[in-house]
Order: C-alpha cells, then structure tokens, then sequence
C-alpha cells in the first residue's frame, strides 16, 4: 500500500529489499552525480510519458505554439516520416544561435542540453520574449533531446540558416551557419526527432491523439495554418479556424440536441485587482439532457485533460449565475437545493484560459493547481452568463430547467439509499459531526488527528458533503488484533460505526449499501508524528478492512507543513503562500526572488500541528476539493503478498531486531524531521 505523504513510512515500502538483511559497502566513492541529461536518461519516467513518444513530441510542438500565442508564428508543419522521426517546422522568430553571454555556448545548444534553460522565466518583464506559454517546469526539448536516439535543429533568423545535431543527448558537431539562399523559409525553427525505442513501450505515436492535439492548437488561436504531413502513406491533413471554439464544440457534438449555448470571453487590463494585463479566459458551453458531455480545457495553449483549477473557476462562475437567476425568477420547487454539479453534470465545454505564471501538477501538465485561476475564470464567467440570461429569458428558463431536474434526481437517488440503510442503524458516535447529504458517492469522511485540529476541520469544512470524526492520541496498533477484539478499542470502534461498515476479509461477502461515506480521508498532521498516525490508520484499513482500499474509498489528505506570507510584486497583490514540504518551500522561495523580492521581503512559518491553521485556511489548502492535494491509497506494485509481508516485518511486535537492521542499513535514505 503506497501512500506518498508518508516519507519514511513509503521509503521502506518501496526501496527496501525483502531478504537482504546487510549491506553492501558504503563509501564515498558510494554517490554519483548525474550531470546534464543523464537524470532524464536514467529515470524517464519522472519527466514524461514513457508508453509513448507523444509527450516529448508535444513539447516541441508546444514551442512553436508559444511563438504563435506570441504573435510571432502563422504556420506550424508536423510530419511523420517514414523513417520513424517526427519533424515540426513554425515560421516564428527562431531560437537564438549566438553565444550565451554565461553560458559561453550558442543559445540553441543549450535549450536542447540543459534542463532548466529557456525564455520563459522573466515573464513579469515588460521587455520579456514570452509574456504566456505552457508554463515554468523547464524541462521542455532537452527532454524531447535527452530521449532521442538522434535529434536534428534547423533555425533561420537574421539572414542567417544554422543547424546543430544530436545523438543521445549530446552534440554530434559544433554549431554550422550559412547564409539563407534565394526561396528558403526567412524565419523560424524546424526540430526533427528521432525517439529511442529503449525509453519506450512503443515508439509508435497514437494518431487519434495527435489529431486532436493538432487540431485544437487550430482551434485556440484563430488563423493558425497547422498541418500533418505522413510520408508512409502521402496523407496530408491542415486545419484552420476562423469560427472559433463555438464552430469546434459544435462540430465535436454532431447530432446531440443542444438546448442552451452560449460562449464569451474576458481579458484583465490595466485596472484589473490582482491579475496581469492579457490574463483571462476563453469559452464555448452547451448544454444537453441525454448523451455524453465534451470537456476540454486549455492554459496557455497546453491541454489539460486532468482539469484544475480553471475548470473550477468555470464551474463556480456557472453556478452562481445560474442559481442566481432562477432565485431572480422564483423557479426552485420547495425542498431542492442546488449543488455546481446539477448545473455541471449536463455541461459540454472548450475552455481556453491565458495565465501569466501558470503552476501545474506533474511535469506532463496535465492539471492546473494555479489557485488564482478560480477567481480569474469565475470573474469573467458569472457576469457574462448572467448578461447572457437576462437578455435570452427563454433560453434561461430552459438552462432552469434542465438544471432543476438534475437536481431532483440526485436528491431521489440519495433518499433511495437512506432507506435502504435505515433501519437496525447502530447509533452514531456523538463526537461525529456528520454531513447534511445522504449521497454516499459524494459524501466525504475527515479522520482527524486530535479535537484542536478536529475544531478548526468542523468549522471549515463544507457542512453539506464533508463529515468530520476526531481521534485522541495515537491509534491502536491493530495488525495482531483479533477482529473480534477490535471493538475493544473505542476510536476504531467509532470509526467502524462512522464509516457503516464492519471489519471483514478480503473475500469476505460486504454490503456496501451500507457505505456512509464514498471517500474516506485520513487527516493528520504534515511532521513525523501525523505520518505515524497515517501509518498506524493505513495498517487498519489494510488488514481489517481491505475492501475499502482495493474499492478505492481510502484517501491521505496533504495539509502543508509551511506558509509563506509574500509582499506585493508588481500587479500581484500580497499573498499566503503555501508549501508542502522543504522542496516546495525552496521553489516558492526561488519564485519570489525571480520576481525581485529581496531576501527580507517574506516571511516563513511553519506550521506545528492543524490546530494551529484557522478554519479559512485549512479549508483553503486542505479541504476544498478545486485546491486541496488529496491522494487515493492503493496496493504497491509489490502487490497483496508481498505489502503483506512488509506490513509484518514494520508492525510486527516479534520484528523489533528485524526493522533495526533496516533503520542500520537504510536508515541514511530517511529525511529526518526534528
């Protein structure tokens, strides 16, 4: 069972080998130090994809995107070529072939050698070369570089035609100019890779994929020529869009009866609080009764499939206008409460947002965590829904409607399963401030370490799905505790009767009608003590209750460990910052220098225990479900027999000489937090 928030607890999951009990030498010829490329080489897995090359492809094309976002770039050609490399040629500036002034090497060559190295990092300078791009993580086409088995650049600029190639990573030959000749494209980049098939499932790329990777960056910026050429077969596809995002979504639904569209957009300018020049949003809705939903959403160009925070924004600026106009026109039946999903649920959707300082999840960017972003999207969404209803009454009333009935049905449906788990109920533990909703898939359960933090969850959390139970003190030990003992103990005994279920097997018959809560969270401190609890908690749901992790219902919630408290800077206003641990502190630290804040400018706190956070901000960064980390617990790649044996060897009370012995072997690779 894995569970990342738990360093000391996953670190000896992991890494350690099950039958070595001693260890090799240790010496300072020991450590190596990966230099340039080798850290992507030697784990690919924690930069990219590695079922296929599409990712590493994706930031190539990615770049000369940006160069259109910018102004700079009206044609992006891809061609798949029959020998397995992927070419990707733009009309934009070109990257710079001249000598570094730091580096003493040409700027071409060290985008492609150096992680971290780009033109993307000054984006609050007015003179910056990029003001929106794909984001800040700066591994880009020195990862598409590292990963190749060869990769070939072509730029032209100032008059001139430079070339540069590369095998595994490295420069083949010294940087080569020539004057352009008569005909030859003026400016921009062409890239031509060829992946290694041994960082790869399949060197193969998925087609469908790029078809509609290529197709959107299309459809996101109006008059972008982008076209696909493949060799094998002389296939030649090119889209353009002057229509806009109303022409795409409605072409992606075909023939599903669309009862209400709408779409509008928003852009900060100079009087905006809190937000850059430019920074704003983009979008198409639909709305249908039956049939599946599209839901595709952008930052900067770069999709998001994973959603974030933008998606929220959209949804919350949906919500508030539309339940504001049925109030408005008195239109909600006694007895139904609306929720954002009754009006999301039936919603189909292209969302493009521009983000100055965009802050995702992961290196594949596949979500956005930026929290800003909510406010952004929400700022532009409500009022031009509202604007649109007021003037499209009837068409407002049908958006009511619609919205009505999904509400119904969700309160029918959570009735159903109140009666069905009505009676012979044991009653529920009185220190158990329970929820207002019967909806089990959507309810969620805090475990929380003691009544201090326990108060400021109660008051935080929101009252209508998120239930909350307090535990005293560390948790019983329970892997060598008799099921029919548990009960003995009174905090798991509430926490069974809490939960509606009782302990049982892994192939024992459970009736999950009886399931009072679809997520279960533990909630514990971000020191060594709360990730003792998650561990003494994981080791009771793993061996008495082991259903409720394989179904996916258990969950580690990932409150931070430090805030930082920073000062204005330029258009952003001051701020709490939040950090989940050393590495995340570091990197907000080196943000705020980046944007020019001196040393003395912050302020860093660190957090004791959740009772010390207020209920604003445990809300804020813990248990709001658009900001909040939370990660689902699952079996370990190890699977059942061997977390088993594990689980033994760690809480076992005959293994004492045994896990010194790993303490003594390993206990160098644990970060210890005194």
């Amino acid at each position: 069972m894995r569970c990342a928030s738990c360093p000391q607890f996953s670190a000896l999951i992991h890494n350690l080998p099950m039958a070595t009990r001693t260890s090799p030498a240790y010496s300072e010829a020991s450590i190596r130090v990966l230099k340039g490329l080798e850290p992507v080489q030697q784990r690919p897995g924690m930069y990219t994809s590695t079922v296929n090359p599409l990712h590493v492809i994706q930031e190539v094309i990615d770049n000369s995107a940006d160069e259109a976002l910018a102004g700079h770039a009206r044609r992006i050609a891809v061609t798949l070529h029959a020998d397995g490399s992927v070419s990707v040629q733009d009309d934009g500036r070109g990257i710079p072939i001249g000598v570094h002034p730091d580096e003493g090497v040409p700027v071409v060559e060290l985008v492609f050698t150096q992680l971290h190295a780009g033109g993307k990092f000054d984006k609050l300078d007015a003179g910056a070369a990029y003001r929106f791009s794909g984001g800040l993580h700066g591994v880009g086409v020195s990862v598409t570089n590292a990963l190749a088995a060869r990769l070939e650049v072509e730029v032209h600029r100032d008059g001139q035609a430079a070339t540069l190639a590369f095998k595994d990573g490295a420069p083949v030959h010294a940087l080569q100019t020539r004057a352009l000749g008569r005909g030859e494209w003026k400016s921009g980049t062409r890239v031509r890779a060829w992946p290694d098939a041994k960082y790869f499932d399949s060197v193969q790329l998925p087609h469908a994929e790029l078809l509609h990777l290529l197709r959107s960056k299309a459809v996101l910026l109006a008059g972008l020529e982008v076209t696909l050429l493949v060799e094998k077969t002389g296939e030649t596809q090119s889209w353009r869009y002057d229509q806009g995002l109303r022409g795409y979504l409605g072409e992606a639904l075909g023939e599903m009866g669309v009862l209400v569209e709408f779409e509008g957009e928003g852009q900060a300018g100079s009087q905006s609080e809190g937000f850059a020049v430019g920074e704003g949003a983009a979008w198409c809705v639909a709305f249908s009764a039956e049939g599946s939903v599209l839901r595709e959403s952008y930052v900067n160009l770069i999709p998001t499939p994973a959603g974030g925070t933008h998606e929220a924004g959209l949804r919350e600026g949906m919500f508030q206008a539309v339940k504001g106009f049925i109030e408005l026109h008195s239109l909600l039946p006694k007895g139904v409460k609306l929720l954002p999903e009754d009006v999301f649920s039936r919603a189909s959707f292209v969302l493009s947002t521009k983000v100055l300082d965009p802050q995702f999840q992961g290196q594949m960017k596949e979500r956005l965590n930026s929290r800003d972003a909510v406010r952004l999207v929400a700022g532009f969404v409500r009022p031009a829904l509202e604007l649109w209803m007021s003037q499209h009454v009837e068409q407002g009333k049908a958006l009511a409607e619609l919205v009505i009935a999904q509400a119904q049905n969700r309160q029918r449906a959570a009735q159903k399963v109140e009666k069905r788990k009505g009676s012979g109920m044991a009653v529920l533990p009185g220190k158990l401030t329970d929820c207002e909703s019967r909806d089990t898939a959507r309810n969620e359960l805090f475990l929380v370490e003691g009544d201090s933090a326990g108060g400021s969850a109660k008051m935080g959390r929101d009252k209508e799905y998120q239930a909350v139970l307090p535990l005293r003190g560390k948790v019983l030990n329970s892997w060598e505790v008799d099921r029919d003992r548990l009960f003995a103990n009174q905090e798991i005994h509430d926490m069974a009767v809490a939960i509606g279920l009782d302990p049982h097997g892994l192939d024992d018959a459970v009736d999950f009608g009886q399931l009072r809560y679809g997520k279960i969270c533990i909630l514990s401190d971000a020191d060594v003590d709360g990730s003792h609890i998650q561990v003494l908690l994981l080791t009771l749901f793993f061996r008495h209750f082991p259903q409720l992790v394989a179904r996916g219902h258990v969950y580690v919630a990932r409150p931070p460990l430090f805030r930082v408290d920073a000062p204005a800077r330029g258009k952003k206003p001051a701020a709490k910052l939040y950090a989940l641990d050393e590495g995340e502190l570091q990197a907000i630290l080196d943000r705020l220098r980046k944007d020019g804040v001196k040393e003395a400018g912050w302020s860093v706190s660190r957090f004791k225990g959740l009772g010390e956070m207020s209920a604003e901000q445990l809300w804020e960064t813990t248990l709001n479900p658009d900001t909040r980390r939370l990660l689902p617990v699952q079996l370990g790649r190890a699977g059942e027999a061997a977390t088993t044996a594990l689980f033994v060897q760690l809480m076992g009370k005959g293994e004492a000489q045994a896990r010194r012995e790993l303490m003594e072997a390993f206990g160098d690779r644990v970060a210890v937090d005194v």
